[in-house]
């Protein structure tokens, strides 16, 4: 019962906490990398109502609701009830990692959060992909559009399992009516990340292919927890791509970090590539090289015409990953001990590519002893 007392009344109202009206919204993948950031991002922010973190083992942030699931389970639809958006993130983009059994788990994880989203009631998911899907190919135009087609092949690191996603993602409105499927596509991802891309600026030399034109654009991974933000708080939605404005040249990129080019043929460089990959010394296949070659440079006009803005520059963020990877030593994308790294490290990368046939050769040689 109310007090009759009007200022008794007021008092009381003004020690209430105010009530957030914002939307409940679940993570996946929440514990590590982008989740764990984006999951304190949205606990922190006052438009957000409540945080439903979800992973195979609990995270740190303490203001959370945490259930600990794979997101395989078909059960994560309960988890999932009285969310107004997820967010998926739990995936799988190690190099390490099987073909196989990473493309399962992505690809399954995806579906099965889609299916349990519109079971439970969710209005929104947002699923993160990346520009890769754009294809870097010679005649992509500078910057692309988000509408732009997306020309990309299996052939690069986890490329096929995201387009897959896309695939999902196009269908699955179709599938569950009134299911919104928001999909951002960020640039070279930088911030505690390891691909083939950030393991490029790990060599001792910067691998470029005669006749081809890289253009760099990077994301730094606080601005694509602002994307992502933007999307659960439905400022935009449909097809998003982020990045940094603009984008660097390949000598302003040899320019600021210092490291020397190699510049080998087409040819050669992607056929030595494909040899070491086959035989199972470097986790990077071929086709990763043509993120290198080619531009994929994205707009990001759908978010900027929201409002929207990167917090970082391409030169502030290469600073950082240089920084990142300051004492790490790759060759030909496979991760040298410090002594492998000093022997390698006046011939770096020709060694490891105009050297291919002969380590060929001799795995060859040596199977057949066997």
């Amino acid at each position: 019962m109310s007090s009759p007392d009007p200022q008794v009344r007021a008092a009381r109202n003004e020690s209430a906490p105010p009530t957030v009206r914002g939307p409940v919204v679940a993570v996946t993948g929440a514990a590590s990398g982008i989740g764990a950031l984006l999951t304190e991002r949205l606990a922190a922010s006052e438009e957000i109502k409540q945080v439903v973190a979800i992973d195979e083992r609990r995270g740190e942030c303490a203001a959370a609701q945490w259930h600990i699931l794979d997101v395989r389970d078909p059960a994560i639809a309960d988890k999932l009830r009285g969310a107004d958006a997820v967010v998926h993130l739990a995936l799988d983009l190690d190099l390490e990692s099987d073909p196989a059994a990473r493309t399962a788990y992505n690809v399954r994880g995806t579906q099965t959060v889609l299916t349990a989203a519109a079971a439970a009631g969710v209005h929104r998911v947002v699923l993160c992909t990346s520009a890769m899907v754009y294809g870097a190919l010679e005649d992509n135009e500078l910057p692309l559009s988000e509408d732009a087609e997306l020309r990309a092949t299996a052939e690069a690191t986890g490329v096929g399992d995201l387009l897959e996603i896309e695939r999902l993602a196009r269908r699955a409105p179709r599938a569950h009516p009134g299911l919104n499927v928001t999909v951002v596509r960020p640039a070279v991802l930088v911030g505690g990340t390891d691909t083939a891309l950030t393991r490029y600026f790990e060599s001792p030399r910067l691998l470029v292919v005669a006749g081809s034109r890289p253009a760099w654009q990077f994301c730094h991974v606080e601005d694509l927890c602002g994307a992502l933000e933007y999307a659960v708080l439905e400022k935009v939605d449909g097809e998003l791509a982020v990045g940094c404005d603009g984008w660097l040249e390949q000598e302003e990129v040899e320019e600021l970090s210092g490291i020397r080019r190699m510049e080998l043929p087409s040819a050669v460089a992607l056929g030595a590539a494909a040899r070491l990959h086959r035989i199972g010394l470097t986790p990077s296949p071929a086709g990763d090289l043509a993120y290198t070659m080619y531009p994929w440079v994205v707009s990001g006009s759908r978010l900027h015409d929201a409002g929207w803005r990167p917090q970082w520059t391409n030169e502030e963020v290469l600073a950082e990953l240089l920084e990142e990877v300051s004492g790490r030593h790759t060759v030909a994308g496979r991760r040298l001990g410090r002594k492998d790294a000093t022997a390698a490290g006046a011939a770096g990368a020709t060694v490891a590519l105009l050297g291919a046939a002969a380590v060929v050769r001799r795995a060859r040689k040596a199977r057949r002893r066997i």
